[in-house]
């Protein structure tokens, strides 16, 4: 019993000792980092500056940040409208079922991302899969020209992060009690109302999370607009990038990190916040 003891406290040790030295002291110096400035011949200068922080409300690089925000939204709602449906086939389907069809959500996960962006140019080009599919079937008479246009990135973006909103969908839409469903009905409630008045709100927290999960990625995702977008707009994840290892200012490259991680703490406040209200809800 003692060895099992100390092997949790060991275990414990480790797993805190990870998460401070490889997650929480990068974030801290990233924000020590946001408040020096540039030195001329070393990256950081050791003197105490607002100026990066005030450089990001210059209206070149707030619309770089208004871009990208837009591009998130959008990645967003469609990964919502997409991801609900098959979220709800999936909890409402026999148990048998369910590991085959959460499978293959989760197969995705196996191969990186950047290599199922680069598959999908065999897929969006001009003489790719998808063009010669409709031309085969008589859809379209000239090729499409998806590739590198933004059509082709929010492709790229809802593909590469749906299953990051199908996963806490299903969880919520799971504990949905099914008696309320069948009660709604008998009432002569119908199909619109049942969900719009139970589905919706009981499945609130799901919607929310999974927003989160696909809109903070999206929002600083740079690669999949590099490859499929042919990098003509420049959004908030490549403009850190370009900062650190291109323009080596890392003082105002750490300023706009430390503005997404602002962000990404509201929205995490708003999730805590839905999910107490679930929780009181299930209670009551």
């Amino acid at each position: 019993m003692s060895k099992i003891f100390s092997f949790s406290k060991i275990s414990i040790f480790v797993v805190v000792f990870w998460l401070l030295a490889f997650a929480l002291l990068p974030h801290i110096l990233v924000v020590i980092s946001s408040f020096l400035t540039k030195g001329e011949d070393e990256f950081l200068n050791f003197t105490l500056s607002f100026e990066s922080y005030i450089k990001l409300f210059d209206p070149i690089y707030l619309n770089i940040f208004l871009d990208s925000v837009y591009l998130a939204t959008v990645t967003t709602i469609i990964t919502l409208i997409l991801a609900f449906p098959f979220a709800y086939i999936i909890a409402s389907s026999p148990k048998k079922y369910k590991f085959l069809l959460l499978l293959l959500v989760i197969i995705p996960f196996w191969t990186s991302s950047l290599v199922r962006t680069y598959a999908l140019i065999a897929i969006l080009k001009t003489k790719g899969l998808l063009n010669a599919l409709l031309l085969s079937v008589g859809l379209i008479e000239t090729p499409l020209e998806i590739m590198y246009t933004q059509t082709a990135v929010f492709i790229g973006m809802v593909y590469t992060l749906l299953p990051f909103m199908i996963l806490p969908l299903y969880v919520s839409l799971e504990k949905i009690d099914s008696r309320l469903i069948e009660a709604a009905k008998d009432l002569g409630a119908s199909k619109i109302a049942i969900f719009r008045t139970i589905i919706i709100p009981l499945s609130s927290a799901g919607i929310i999370a999974g927003s989160i999960l696909v809109f903070l990625p999206s929002l600083g995702m740079f690669f999949i607009p590099d490859i499929l977008g042919g990098a003509k707009e420049l959004i908030i994840g490549s403009f850190i990038r370009n900062q650190f290892l291109q323009f080596r200012d890392w003082p105002f490259g750490s300023a706009a990190s430390v503005v997404i991680l602002l962000i990404m703490f509201i929205m995490l406040y708003f999730l805590a916040k839905a999910q107490n209200k679930s929780n009181l809800g299930d209670k009551k």
